[in-house]
């Protein structure tokens, strides 16, 4: 499961090799092996901005979600049910997810930022029979008249719950009736353990569902990006909500498995100040952070000169970092950002790893040992280097997905032969590096050119006015599509007509004439999922919108 040590990738490839025993459940693995041999070892730090941080230990983590698989069990949960957890970075929520696993449950967990409409979705599509929650997701649920599907009991942290349809119980008072002697479920790696939603960016988000092995899986990259973790003195942090496969697989439970210390931090609207207060106040020294919230780091005027940083090594993924971050990294962090790429369907199959020599901007990296992915046609075959297509990961594979919960048409359509598709185009060089450029629903096609959103809004980026910019294509009856951009500008920005021949001049000069945004609209903000991508679908559909007035208009 391991990386084995080496000074280049093919050493490190022709070396590896998967270990994926027939029986194995997260749960036991990231905290009950653990509690056996060093119970008194930290695996959690909560930072507290107005005092001492909290700790736990794997001790204490074992007892303690023993005594709340009990709690479930005596709700009824069993074997294959669905339990959704919607709460925010914290003890409670790795307790949480850690009892589900014991049980052979399945988590769901959900976002604490989703709106009424999104939370019912999922429950309602999971079947989810238990919710755990906060006092504020309780007065949400509250609010939804019907339609929760087969949820039969809400828990709440923190206090009482304030009523609603359901019962309301309490996560402290559950946890402290019940004993902390559990025998964990006997669970396949192949037995789900978990279902992660797909983020929506491009339709009705779908439960991808997750077996056990699915921690396995993510080690190498995981490994990769963070420069062989665990190392002396290592300690994980991330903005990522810990509902997103990100924050989930890529830090909370990987840290846990490592014997690496995970730092959760209070739910908030990322601060970019605040995020540099964490990392040098509680000694990170890992860091997975998003590209978006990077972009917003960037607006840090010299931020070393009043947070001391002890970074060893900071890794990106859910979009692309560019060009512009990935030198920003190097000259004002000192240190060279880690890209690496996957989707909730099969997280982490591509990285980079500065150590050993795989690092570029613009491009994500090699696929990590023990993952096939390719760069293929609509036929499923594979392309010459140097040619653009659809990446795509070969089956079967640890990390994989089982497939969609109750869904078996749209997982059919997820392949091609042995092939998951990704529905992301890229190319991959005669070095293996993948550089990714777009969505396949997201690319631009404008005067028979195709251009990928993601190589325009990292040249916008590092426009000094520029905060955050999203680019997509509007209809275009000359052109077919025309570039148009979305820019959130610095605050304190004067927005003018100047401003915007400023922004064209340095796309045309950076990149190409037929690149530039020929159209920009400046906003306040972009519409973000909750894992920090920009939900281009929206700003595509005003786009198109906007045109249809248009010509609407020269009809009248």
């Amino acid at each position: 499961m391991l990386l084995p040590e080496g000074r280049t990738l093919e050493a490190i490839e022709s070396r590896f090799k998967w270990d994926v025993p027939e029986l194995f459940n997260i749960g036991v693995a990231v905290s009950d092996d653990w509690a056996g041999r060093d119970p008194q070892r930290i695996c959690l730090e909560h930072f507290n901005p107005d005092g001492a941080p909290g700790r736990l230990s794997y001790g204490e983590l074992s007892r303690r979600s023993n005594a709340f698989a009990n709690a479930l069990r005596s709700l009824g949960v069993a074997r294959g049910d669905r339990v959704a957890l919607m709460l925010p970075q914290g003890f409670h929520t790795a307790i949480a997810h850690v009892a589900i696993y014991k049980l052979g449950a399945i988590a769901v967990p959900l976002a604490l930022l989703f709106g009424v409409e999104a939370i019912q979705h999922r429950l309602s599509a999971s079947g989810a029979k238990v919710l755990i929650t906060t006092p504020g997701g309780c007065n949400k649920i509250a609010s939804i008249p019907e339609g929760l599907g087969d949820l039969e009991a809400v828990i709440s942290t923190g206090h009482d719950p304030d009523g609603g349809p359901q019962s309301g119980y309490r996560f402290e008072a559950l946890e402290a009736e019940h004993s902390d002697t559990f025998d964990a479920e006997r669970t396949r790696a192949d037995d789900p353990a978990m279902m992660i939603f797909t983020s929506g960016t491009t339709g009705a988000p779908k439960g991808a569902l997750h077996g056990h092995r699915v921690l396995i899986g993510h080690i190498p990259g995981v490994q990769m990006h963070h420069e062989f973790i665990p190392q002396p003195g290592d300690k994980l942090w991330t903005p990522a909500d810990w509902a997103w496969a990100g924050g989930l697989l890529n830090v909370l439970l990987p840290g846990l498995l490592l014997g690496v210390p995970v730092v959760s931090s209070p739910a908030q609207k990322f601060d970019p100040e605040l995020a540099y207060r964490i990392m040098a106040d509680m000694k990170v020294r890992n860091a997975f952070i998003p590209p978006t919230a990077l972009r917003i780091m960037r607006t840090v005027s010299d931020p070393l000169a009043r947070h001391k940083l002890d970074l060893r090594s900071v890794g990106s993924g859910g979009e692309s970092l560019g060009q512009e971050t990935y030198e920003w990294s190097q000259r004002v962090l000192g240190l060279t950002i880690n890209e690496f790429y996957g989707q909730t369907e099969c997280n982490l199959v591509l990285a980079s790893m500065v150590g050993v020599g795989i690092s570029r901007g613009g491009a994500i990296g090699k696929a990590v040992p023990g993952h096939e992915v390719a760069i293929i046609d609509e036929s499923g075959t594979v392309v010459p280097d140097g040619t653009s297509g659809q990446i795509a990961v070969k089956r079967p594979d640890p990390v994989m997905f089982l497939g969609y919960w109750n869904n078996p048409e749209a997982t059919d359509a997820k392949f091609i032969g042995d092939w998951m598709v990704t529905g992301d185009q890229g190319v991959r060089d005669a070095e293996g590096y993948v550089s990714f450029f777009g969505r396949d629903d997201d690319v631009i096609t404008s005067s028979g050119y195709r251009i990928g959103p993601g190589e325009i809004e990292n040249c916008l980026a590092g426009h000094p006015a520029v905060a955050l910019a999203a680019a997509v294509g509007k209809p275009d009856k000359v052109r077919t599509e025309i570039v148009k951009a979305y820019v959130v500008p610095v605050p304190g920005t004067v927005v003018d007509a100047a401003l915007s021949d400023s922004i064209r001049d340095w796309v045309k000069t950076r990149l190409s004439a037929h690149e530039y945004p020929r159209e920009i609209d400046f906003v306040e903000e972009l519409p973000l999922t909750t894992t920090g991508k920009v939900v281009r679908r929206l700003l595509r559909d005003r786009a198109i919108a906007e045109a249809a007035g248009r010509e609407d208009a020269r009809a009248d």
